[in-house]
Parts: C-alpha cells; structure tokens; sequence
C-alpha cells in the first residue's frame, strides 16, 4: 500500500469492510420492504455507494473526536491519527469532502430523502463526542446507522410509513446488541481514559442484557413478519439468526476481548441473513 495513502485507507477503515456491511444491509431491508421486492436501480446504486460513503466518514470524525484517547487504548493505538501520520485538520477536510460526496449522491433522489440526509449527517458528526457524557453512545450510533432505513422508504415510496419505524427500531436494537460485544472488548481501557459505552454501563450484567436485547430483536422481527405477512424463507432466516446470537453469546462467555470482538465482526452476517430472506420472500 502506498506509505501517503496508506493512512487515509486506514483512516477511513476501508481495509475492514465490517462496518460497511453493519450499516449497508438495514437499507438494504428498508428498500426491500419498501419496493416490495427489487428496488429501483439508481436508488439502489446510491444506497450502496452511499452505505460505504459515510461509514467511511463516521470513522474519520470518530477517529478525530478521539485523538488523544485512542493511543492509550491498546486495539486503536496504532490508528493513523493516534500516531501523528495524519494532522487532525487534514481529518477534518476528508470528513468535509466526505460528507459533500454523500450528498452529491443523495441530490440524485427526491426532496424528502434530500431532506431527511440532513439527520444523518448530524447524528454521524455528533455520534463520537457522546461517549464523554452518556453511557449509551451505542444508542447514538444505532440511530445514525438506522437512519437509512426511512430515508430507504422515502427514496422508494415519497413517503415514510409507520412500519418504517419498526424496522428503525429493529437496527436500533441490533446496533445495540453488536456495539456492545465492541465496548466489551475496550471497557478496561476506556474505564482508565473515561470513555463511557454500554459495556461499562451493564458491568457484570453485560450479557444477560445483550441476551434481552437480541430476544427483543427477534420479537419486533417476528412483529414485522406478521405485519406484512412475509413468507417462508423470512421466517427461517429468523431461526438462523436466534442461532446466530446464541453462538455469540456462547464463545463471549467468558468475555475473552478477542472473542467479543469476532461476535462483533460476525454480526453482519445476521444482517446478510434477513436480507437474504427478505429477497427469497419477494422473489
């Protein structure tokens, strides 16, 4: 990798495609369920293109927000800002640059999804300085990535219907369950620096509340599925995602950092699997 573009790579975690998916695959149910199957292919171009866009921003203003912390903490010490290889003024015009091509992209669809990109980029920008006064940041994020969802609906139908909410509360809950298996990994360190998160919050009821959030998940799934009389192939993917999250809850038993991190990781492919199920469904 080249040594001056090496960093910005990094930087905008484009070498760990995770949180692409994490944020990708709810807007990819949202449009589903909106078109009711295949949605329209500019909205879906720019749904994807937009999925990697802004992730890539969130992580650059996160990385700026946390600067001076990140060094001390031992998974995110050797991130390009925490070393010095990029001033936090370059950051700061990459996030700009960043944020504009996501609206440029958004400009190609109508005026409430245009409209509605505003609370995405505010709840991004505002997502990282959270963890220095609430203990649930992982709220914060949850609604920064669950905000694809009615702009989802809007892009297809002009309009944001009711049950573009329940799945808004769906992602919601999932950021939750996922973020949290993260801030388990850090919760030593950032008890030391005095970042706040979930984890440090729950303590020793960490996956006892991780293991009601994912039955919540599955009951407002299972209230989605009988809403819209989804078929077959929706409710077996639920039957893989409850093993799934038992699997995760299973190897973090101990809350070995590493494994909670590949429960982490391996979150995506709940996202992947109810998508999958969705487009079986409609099919």
């Amino acid at each position: 990798m080249h040594t001056k573009i090496g960093p910005y790579i990094q930087l905008m975690r484009l070498d760990k495609p995770v949180g692409i998916y994490l944020v990708l695959w709810p807007a990819l149910w949202a449009l589903w369920l909106a078109a009711e199957g295949l949605p329209p292919g500019l909205v879906l171009l720019v749904f994807i293109l937009g999925a990697i866009v802004m992730r890539s921003a969130g992580c650059v203003i996160n990385d700026y927000a946390d600067r001076h912390w990140d060094g001390a903490v031992a998974r995110t010490a050797q991130r390009p800002l925490a070393r010095g290889l990029i001033t936090p003024k370059a950051a700061l015009i990459l996030f700009a640059g960043l944020c504009l091509v996501g609206f440029g992209l958004v400009l190609q669809l109508n005026t409430l999804t245009i409209l509605l990109s505003l609370g995405a980029l505010v709840l991004a920008t505002l997502y990282p300085f959270t963890k220095r006064f609430t203990y649930w940041p992982q709220m914060f994020l949850g609604a920064a990535f669950a905000w694809a969802v009615p702009m989802g609906y809007a892009a297809v139908l002009g309009t944001v219907p009711y049950q573009a909410w329940l799945v808004f509360a769906i992602t919601l809950v999932w950021t939750l369950i996922y973020d949290t298996f993260y801030a388990i990994t850090d919760r030593e360190d950032d008890l030391k620096v005095g970042i706040k998160s979930t984890a440090i919050l729950f303590g020793r009821y960490d996956l006892l509340v991780i293991g009601l959030l994912q039955s919540l998940m599955l009951l407002l799934l299972v209230w989605l599925g009988i809403w819209l009389q989804l078929g077959v192939a929706f409710w077996l993917s639920l039957l893989f995602v409850a093993g799934l999250f038992a699997w995760h809850l299973w190897q973090s038993r101990h809350r070995d950092p590493q494994a909670c991190f590949k429960a982490f990781k391996q979150n995506h492919w709940v996202g992947l699997v109810i998508l999958v199920g969705l487009i079986i469904d409609y099919y």
